[in-house]
C-alpha cells in the first residue's frame, strides 16, 4: 500500500520546469497531499497565479500518481498566495550552487520590514551587485550584475 509519506515524497522530487534544480517540495509550490474517499489530491500552488510551469507541473504530478498506481488528482490553490518564506533552506542552497541569488529575508516578520541594501553575488560571494533589470529569465526573477566578478546573474525575488 502507498502511504501519504511515499506520496508526497515521490510528488516532491518533480523538477520545476523553470529551475530545473529545484523541485516542487523545495519550492514550496507543494502544498499537501490529502485523502478524498478512495481517492488523493495533490495541492498545489503556483509562484504567481500565471506561471506557465504550473500545467507541467500538473502533468508530472498526474503521471507520478499513475505511476505509483494511485487514483487522485491535482488541485491548485492560489489562496494563500505562495511566498519565498514557503522555499526550503535546502532549495535556497540549491538556487545559489546554480548560480541563482536566492531570495533574502523573510516576509512574515512583526515589526519593521527587513532592508536588503545589495544582493550577494552567487558566482563570487560578493556583496557588490547592481540590478540591471526589475525582471529576468522569469518573472520570479530579476537580472542583477556582480561589480566584482563581472557576470550577470539572476535573484529569486523576494516575494
Amino acid at each position: 500500500m502507498v502511504t501519504d509519506t511515499d506520496i508526497r515524497d515521490a510528488v516532491g522530487e518533480i523538477a520545476d520546469p523553470e529551475v530545473p534544480v529545484l523541485t516542487i517540495a523545495d519550492l514550496g509550490v507543494l502544498r499537501g497531499v490529502r485523502h478524498e474517499g478512495d481517492d488523493v489530491v495533490v495541492t498545489i500552488t503556483p509562484t504567481y497565479s500565471g506561471c506557465p510551469a504550473m500545467d507541467v507541473i500538473r502533468h508530472e504530478v498526474e503521471l507520478t500518481l499513475n505511476h505509483l498506481g494511485v487514483d487522485g488528482r491535482v488541485e491548485t490553490v492560489l489562496s494563500p498566495a505562495w511566498t519565498t518564506d514557503w522555499m526550503s533552506d535546502e532549495g535556497k542552497a540549491k538556487l545559489v550552487e546554480y548560480g541563482i541569488a536566492p531570495p533574502t529575508g523573510t516576509r512574515a516578520v512583526d515589526g519593521p520590514i527587513p532592508l536588503t541594501l545589495s544582493v550577494r553575488c552567487p558566482l563570487c560571494g560578493s556583496p557588490d551587485t547592481a540590478e540591471l533589470s526589475r525582471f529576468g529569465s522569469t518573472s520570479c526573477k530579476s537580472l542583477w550584475r556582480c561589480n566584482s566578478c563581472r557576470e550577470p546573474f539572476d535573484h529569486f525575488k523576494n516575494l
